[in-house]
């Protein structure tokens, strides 16, 4: 798969993963697990190109006496999910046209 599009999915995967609550690491990866297998050193790449972007905020909490940080998504955040929704339809589109010819053949 073509890197800056896997870049992107992983992206809306870890937004879509702290969308109805806020998350930390272990957890985003535990919840993510069932869908798509994931590193913490990419889980924690993905999060600070989030931040960078404004698509999530971080505050840190003391947690059995260690500091542990929690992400909030954002509106900006909210709104990329939206766009990929709108953009998966374009990508579906173009998968169809790719398989048509393979379909015919079934």
């Amino acid at each position: 798969m073509d890197i800056q599009l896997k870049r992107g999915i992983l992206d809306v995967c870890v937004l879509a993963a702290i969308k109805n609550e806020d998350s930390y690491g272990y957890k985003i990866i535990k919840d993510m697990k069932p869908y798509i297998e994931l590193s913490e050193s990419t889980l924690y790449t993905i999060l600070k190109r989030l931040e960078t972007a404004n698509m999530l905020t971080v505050r840190s909490t003391e947690y059995g006496g260690r500091l542990r940080k929690y992400y909030h998504i954002t509106d900006a955040g909210l709104k990329r999910i939206e766009e990929f929704k709108e953009e998966w339809h374009e990508i579906m589109a173009v998968y169809r046209f790719v398989t048509k010819e393979d379909n015919l053949n079934d």
